[in-house]
Order: C-alpha cells, then sequence, then structure tokens
C-alpha cells in the first residue's frame, strides 16, 4: 500500500511513517500543511504515480483550522480513487460531515487517540485504500444522536440502530455480530431489515453499506 501523510507535528508524522513502513507499507511523502498535500498530490498524478491512500491532520499551516479538511476533500474531488483518511483532535462534527458528503467510497475519519491502538489504526488505514469506510464510534455516535435526523431514526429499532452504527465504524457483519454476542444470521437479518426500511435497493453489498450509513449522516 502506498501512503502519503499530512500533518504538521514532525513528531507524529515520523511516528505515522515508521509505524506504516513497519507494516510492509510504503510512505511516498510526507508534508506539514494542506497546501503541500495538495501539491504533492497533483505532482504524484502528472506522474501516474498516485497514492493509495492520504492519512491527513484536520487543522495544518497556517491558521490551523481547517486546512487539512480542505485539502481531503479537493483530493477526493479530483482523485476519487485516492483513499483518504483524517484525524482530528476532538469531534468536529462539520468537517466529517463535508468530508462524507459526495462519494461514498474511500474515507475515513477517526479521532487521533485511536492512532495509540496500532492495530485498530493500521487496519483503518488499509480499509480506506481498499475503498472502505473506517469512522470513529464517537463521531458516528454524535451524528447519529442529532434531535434533526430522528425521523430517519425513528424507523428503526434500538438494535438495528446499534448494528448500523457499527456499520458505520467500518465494522463487517461478523466483526458486528462479535461485538453484540450474537450469531452472524441475526446480523444479517438486521443489515436487511435496514436497508428495506431505508429504501436501498439491492447492489452491491459494499456501496449499499455505505449509503446506508450516508443516509443518516446526510438526511
Amino acid at each position: 500500500m502506498r501512503v502519503v501523510i499530512a500533518e504538521d507535528s514532525v513528531l507524529l508524522r515520523e511516528g505515522l511513517t515508521r509505524l506504516l513502513t513497519d507494516r510492509g507499507h510504503e510512505v511516498v511523502a510526507g508534508v506539514g500543511d494542506g497546501e503541500g498535500l495538495v501539491k504533492t498530490i497533483t505532482d504524484l498524478a502528472a506522474r501516474g504515480e498516485l497514492p493509495d491512500v492520504v492519512v491527513a491532520d484536520v487543522r495544518m499551516p497556517p491558521t490551523h483550522t481547517d486546512e487539512g479538511v480542505r485539502a481531503a476533500v479537493r483530493i477526493r474531488k479530483d482523485h476519487p480513487r485516492v483513499g483518504v483518511l483524517v484525524l482530528s483532535q476532538y469531534v468536529e462534527e462539520r468537517y466529517a460531515t463535508e468530508l462524507l458528503a459526495g462519494s461514498s467510497r474511500g474515507v475515513g475519519y477517526l479521532l487521533k487517540d485511536r492512532v495509540a491502538d496500532i492495530r485498530e489504526f493500521t487496519d483503518a488505514v488499509v480499509r480506506v485504500a481498499r475503498g472502505g469506510t473506517a469512522l470513529d464510534p464517537e463521531v458516528v455516535a454524535q451524528l447519529l444522536g442529532r434531535s434533526r435526523r430522528q425521523d430517519v431514526l425513528e424507523g428503526l429499532t434500538p438494535r438495528e440502530r446499534e448494528v448500523l452504527g457499527l456499520m458505520a465504524e467500518g465494522r463487517t457483519n461478523s466483526a458486528i455480530a462479535r461485538r453484540l454476542v450474537v450469531s452472524d444470521g441475526a446480523v444479517e437479518k438486521h443489515v436487511s431489515n435496514i436497508f428495506m426500511k431505508l429504501g436501498l435497493a439491492q447492489s452491491d453489498g459494499d456501496h449499499r453499506r455505505v449509503l446506508a450509513v450516508l443516509t443518516y449522516l446526510n438526511s
């Protein structure tokens, strides 16, 4: 897997680089600001060497507000095959919603604390690089808990909401079953009911899972 890292903290950037390279991945570039990230991706695209995934901090120089997420949104628009995983110190609802708008594949939003769990973090990077989703449980809880989304939630049972929350984190049916201590078949039934209640026609399974999550996040 080929990765570009955008993080203004040199210590964290080098740490992420070491973490990923030790697991057999190639970090092709590391930058410290949003402008540098966009330029790096543009240069790599011109050479036909786009990375599989970008890992970027939400806040970077010069203003340390939204440079990182704006760069990530632009990359998703210009190069939809490149996965984008953003890291944030806190749950920033507006940034998460902006990132999730549009294309529904190859996107992730994790809190920086999640990097401490090395396996969970590297699994998320790989999942996003392969076109999946990786949303932090705290991000999911905050977005799905907003009162203006309750009209969408009303049709689901409490268990179905719980299953959808775990789907939003990027978990497979088997992983959800282990988490809830139920059978794979029970989870499959809940997932089917969610699709039906959200009016999602049968299509590619992975794509429909993401659409189910986005129905909540964008409703």
